[in-house]
């Protein structure tokens, strides 16, 4: 058995082989195609792996890897978009793959890759986005129109994670929203899922400011908005549109 993250695992993830260990004191995990040739390109996990994994599968059957390194918190201090670019260093140096990378992001994996994408547009080709949390006003705080799921028990973790609390947010600049004029002008391609009854991470006060934000620029932008899904699931039902985005502009 292999451990990762004080979690046990199987020598293989899914059937696939993979590589672990530990990056900037963060346990890693770098999953690998099995009976297909390596295309040298591949997929970053932001946050929640192992969920909704259809993507990912898809994408190791087209001889991508696919890697995760452990955050420190869902809510995206500063301390983990930096671990994340130099992690994509790393897996580049120590497994001789891609320099960029395709991150996926679900709710608040999202807003990572987003935050990534924005900062450090070296280390991302495209990425696939899903419910990203943008507008943190919206979700965890529930300022909006639509109050989001668990406000409470989610606002008392983005304050501890985040020290930011309820007054000091009306002011706060650095929210995922704030970094869309440097995503834009970093140009990365990108596709989207959202469901329009999502009260977790509501489309119209977080997906739809980058949605907008992209056509005004022209940027390359495929949304896909699901009528009456909630916050989950995640992805789609046939998820070829997404595979076939990835396959086309991931470096």
């Amino acid at each position: 058995m292999k451990t990762w993250n004080n979690r046990e695992f199987p020598a293989e993830w899914h059937k696939y082989p993979y590589h672990a260990g530990e990056f900037m004191g963060q346990p890693y995990i770098v999953v690998c195609p099995k009976d297909v040739p390596a295309n040298g390109k591949w997929i970053l996990k932001t946050e929640y792996f192992g969920a909704f994994p259809e993507t990912e599968f898809a994408l190791l059957e087209r001889g991508y890897h696919v890697a995760h390194v452990h955050n420190i918190s869902r809510w995206c201090p500063d301390e983990v978009t930096e671990t994340q670019a130099a992690f994509v260093d790393f897996v580049h140096s120590r497994f001789g793959l891609s320099k960029t990378c395709v991150p996926v992001g679900m709710s608040c994996g999202g807003m990572q890759a987003i935050f990534l994408a924005a900062k450090y547009p070296e280390t991302v080709s495209c990425m696939f986005i899903d419910a990203p949390v943008l507008n943190f006003l919206s979700s965890p705080f529930g300022f909006g129109k639509k109050n989001p799921d668990d406000t409470i028990k989610l606002t008392k973790e983005f304050i501890a994670h985040r020290n930011i609390d309820q007054i000091a947010i009306l002011s706060y600049r650095h929210h995922p929203l704030d970094y869309l004029p440097r995503l834009v002008e970093n140009k990365i391609p990108t596709i989207m899922v959202v469901g329009t009854c999502d009260t977790a991470v509501p489309y119209e006060e977080n997906a739809l400011l980058l949605k907008e934000a992209y056509e005004k620029a022209g940027n390359i932008l495929e949304t896909y908005i699901c009528p009456g899904r909630g916050h989950h699931p995640h992805g789609l039902e046939d998820i070829t549109p997404i595979v076939s985005f990835i396959e086309r502009y991931s470096k």
